[in-house]
């Protein structure tokens, strides 16, 4: 392969990028991302055409004599990198202890520089990081599913009776924890609405926490369950 690319290796180039980025972008699509196929491939191809515009007018000599400056050309692959930690950055979302689309920002990086090595005529290489993003987004998320994990949800009740037990106490014996986190009055109700952070230790593949609902309705008025789920 010669130094300077010209229009086949250039194309080659470019389809490939767009092929990688299509395969990995549906992943991200098929999970209702925002940054999902356009975006993954678009990504992708800047960091292409970057680095096949580096290639171009990367030097093969030395400054001239006459010559007091000269242009850095590797400086745009770099550029793309930078441009790409804020789409990352727009990706991930924050609420209050949730954070989601992590995954997603990683992907973006993961693409940039596929389409980086691609640009830059490396063929083996890019195809390489294209193989172990699927295998990684695909296979190790059956994986994940089976790893037992913390999930946390927001319970909302009130008491039926004035002489209660601590909640902790009834959930406790079945693998839930439940913390305090909030009491408040309203006039509907004659007694105080308590807010509880409940957690517990559960693949994604197991049940819902139906029994937790049976549990705690016996010596509760439930308001409000909602579980807190992250996004990847």
């Amino acid at each position: 392969m010669s130094l300077i690319p010209v229009w086949q290796d250039i194309a080659a180039r470019l389809l490939l990028t767009v092929l990688a980025g299509s395969l990995i972008g549906l992943d991200r699509e098929a999970r209702g991302q925002a940054a999902g196929l356009r975006t993954t491939i678009l990504v992708g191809l800047a960091a292409a055409i970057a680095m096949t515009q580096a290639t171009i007018l990367l030097e093969v000599g030395g400054k001239a004599p006459n010559s007091f400056v000269r242009m850095d050309v590797l400086r745009f692959p770099l550029g793309v990198l930078t441009g790409v930690g804020f789409i990352g950055g727009g990706a991930i979302l924050r609420r209050g202890s949730l954070v989601s689309g992590v995954t997603t920002a990683a992907t973006l990086w993961m693409m940039t520089m596929i389409g980086l090595a691609f640009g830059g005529g490396q063929y083996a290489l890019g195809a390489a990081g294209t193989v172990l993003t699927l295998v990684i987004l695909l296979v190790l998320k059956w994986v994940d599913l089976v790893i037992p994990r913390e999930h946390q949800a927001v319970l909302a009740l009130t008491w039926k009776a004035a002489d209660h037990d601590d909640l902790d106490a009834i959930t406790g014996p079945s693998g839930y924890r439940a913390r305090l986190v909030g009491m408040e009055r309203r006039p509907d109700r004659d007694s105080p609405v308590v807010s509880f952070e409940i957690s517990w230790r559960r693949s994604d593949k197991g049940p819902p926490p139906t029994d937790l609902l049976t549990l705690v309705g016996e010596h509760c008025d439930i308001e409000k369950f909602n579980i807190v789920s992250e996004s990847t």
